[in-house]
This record gives C-alpha cells, sequence and structure tokens, in this order.
C-alpha cells in the first residue's frame, strides 16, 4: 500500500510519516514548499492548497491519504478575513485533495480535523462524544466541520473512504505554543498559586495520536467513522504541572490557592482568556474509538510528559 502524507514537515505529518517509514510502508510526504537542505528522498512540493491545487503527481499508484495539512488556528487571527483564510485552505483545499485522490484511484483519506469541532469546552461529567452535533465556535473550528461535511458528500459521490479523527491538544517532542510555555514554566520551578485546580482535560500525545492514525490507513472497521482521540487519563492543570515539574526531576512547588481566587484576579487583572485556558475543562470520550478499532493508547500520560523533555538528551 502506498500512503501519501500531507503536511509531512509538520509536527504531526512527520511524525506520521516517520512512522509508516520505520514499518517499511511505502509512504510519500507532500509540503507547500521544500525547506532546507535538499535531502535523497524529497517530499513532493504542491505548493499553496486550496480548490486549485495539482495533486496528480502526488497521487500517483496511493491507495490511502493521510491529511494533515491545515491553515491552524492562531491566538491572534484577524477576525475580519479569518473565516474565508480558514475555508481556502481547510474546506476548499481539503475537498479538492479528497475528490482528486478519489479520481487517482484512492480508497481511503483519512481526515485530522479538531476536537474544536465539538466545541471550546465542557461541563463536568459531559465529555465530548464522537456523534455530537458539531458547535464550533471558533473560525478554525467551523471550517474543520464544513470539511468534514463536504468529505461526507465527497464520500457518498465516489466510494471514497473518509476517516475523520479529532484530537484535543497534542503534545510530543518538539511541540510548541502554549504547552512549550507551561513546561519552561515547570522546569523553573518557582512557587506558583496554582496547586488546587480541579479542571479535567483531555490531551493526546503525539505517540498515540500516530499510532491511531497508522491503524486507521489499514482498519476495515475505521472506513466512513468519525474517532475522537486522547490518552484516556485526563489531568487537571495542577496534575500536569507537576507531572512536567517531576519530568524535570525536581520537586513541585504549588500552592494551594482557591480557584476562585485566582478566577477573581484574573478579571480584574483583564486575563479571563488565560484563565479560561488554565481553569477550563475540556474532557472527550473515547470509548467509540477503543470499541471499534480494538485500540488502547500505547504510552500514558505520564510518559508522554516525559518524553517532551527528554528531546535532544
Amino acid at each position: 500500500m502506498r500512503v501519501l502524507v500531507t503536511g509531512s514537515n509538520g509536527f504531526l505529518g512527520s511524525a506520521v510519516l516517520q512512522d509508516l517509514q520505520a514499518r517499511e510502508v511505502d509512504a510519500v510526504g507532500a509540503v507547500r514548499k521544500h525547506q532546507g537542505e535538499s535531502r535523497a528522498e524529497e517530499p513532493i512540493q504542491v505548493g499553496y492548497i486550496n480548490a486549485q491545487t495539482d495533486w496528480s503527481e502526488a497521487l500517483k499508484s496511493v491507495e490511502a491519504v493521510v491529511h494533515c495539512a491545515a491553515r491552524v488556528h492562531v491566538m491572534s487571527e484577524d477576525a475580519d478575513n479569518a473565516l474565508d483564510a480558514f475555508r481556502e485552505v481547510n474546506v476548499e483545499g481539503t475537498l479538492n485533495l479528497a475528490r482528486s485522490a478519489a479520481a487517482a484511484g484512492a480508497k481511503r483519506f483519512l481526515f485530522i480535523s479538531s476536537i474544536k469541532v465539538n466545541g471550546e469546552g465542557t461541563r463536568p461529567g459531559r465529555p465530548f462524544r464522537h456523534d455530537d452535533a458539531p458547535a464550533p465556535e471558533d473560525a478554525y473550528g467551523q471550517s474543520k466541520a464544513e470539511a468534514e461535511a463536504g468529505l461526507l458528500s465527497v464520500a457518498r459521490e465516489t466510494g471514497l473512504e473518509v476517516v475523520v479523527i479529532r484530537p484535543p491538544l497534542v503534545y510530543g517532542p518538539g511541540v510548541k505554543a502554549n504547552f512549550a510555555a507551561l513546561m519552561k514554566l515547570a522546569g523553573k520551578n518557582l512557587p506558583l498559586p496554582l496547586g488546587a485546580i480541579r479542571n479535567k482535560r483531555s490531551m493526546v500525545a503525539l505517540e498515540n495520536l500516530v499510532n491511531l492514525i497508522v491503524t486507521c490507513i489499514s482498519h476495515p472497521s475505521a472506513a466512513n467513522q468519525a474517532f475522537l482521540v486522547s490518552d484516556d487519563q485526563d489531568v487537571s492543570t495542577t496534575e500536569l504541572l507537576m507531572l512536567m515539574t517531576r519530568a524535570t526531576g525536581k520537586t513541585p512547588r504549588l500552592l494551594p490557592v482557591p480557584m476562585s481566587w485566582l478566577t477573581l484576579a484574573a478579571a480584574f487583572l483583564d486575563k479571563k482568556a488565560i484563565a479560561d485556558r488554565l481553569f477550563g475543562s475540556l474532557q472527550v470520550d473515547i470509548s467509540h474509538t477503543k470499541k471499534t478499532l480494538g485500540w488502547v493508547p500505547p504510552i500514558s500520560v505520564e510518559q508522554g510528559i516525559q518524553r517532551c523533555f527528554q528531546q535532544g538528551e
């Protein structure tokens, strides 16, 4: 089986391609443009991803596509133009690739979506499920939801088997953004007033997500399904900081300041968005994924965190 991995120079795409090649699967990467020095096995350059992208070279003899490339969520997105910009890449570009793949003879299309299709947060005891009605709250999540709906139409029209995977926060060696900032903070091991946060958040280690993706490439029961994914071990912000600190070999120094005090302080300092990320809950129910595929996450949260800090050692 020949597999095409889009966005193969990205955080997730590169890990998927590397895993497939380690398994001696005939896999090829596709990127918008080449970066750095030339390598023996260059990914295929396809240019900007939109409704006009020519995928003919990349799709030669391909039986399955893992579509990781996307216009990603950015905290400082320009609201006036955000939705159109996201749609151009994440909806029109995705559907063009899917139709091109079906026409080229591919059998299966894996779409890496986002838990933002379900929403931004959950209430206690009410985790997101794979069959919840979409409820995106920003342009990125809306574009992913529209792409999912469009892919269902392509599947009906062409017979292409579509698999949707909606990950929450993905972390692993080389992770950036907020998770990397939290790692840096934990590494300093300063006394912080974050020792009594009782939220619950689902995350997924890069290794676990890659394992699920590889499973879905050929699993007969994955066809035309949507799967939520996590480490199956939800943690609070307090627990996450403790795990990070211990991964550096230090003893956590977190002060048990009541969360209500922290929320008031955040409101007073006009830091509500930061507070929402630190104190809010977002849980996913992966029972459908486990039951349908007979799948369990290969590594634990503790192992995933440790591997983040082991990078470069």
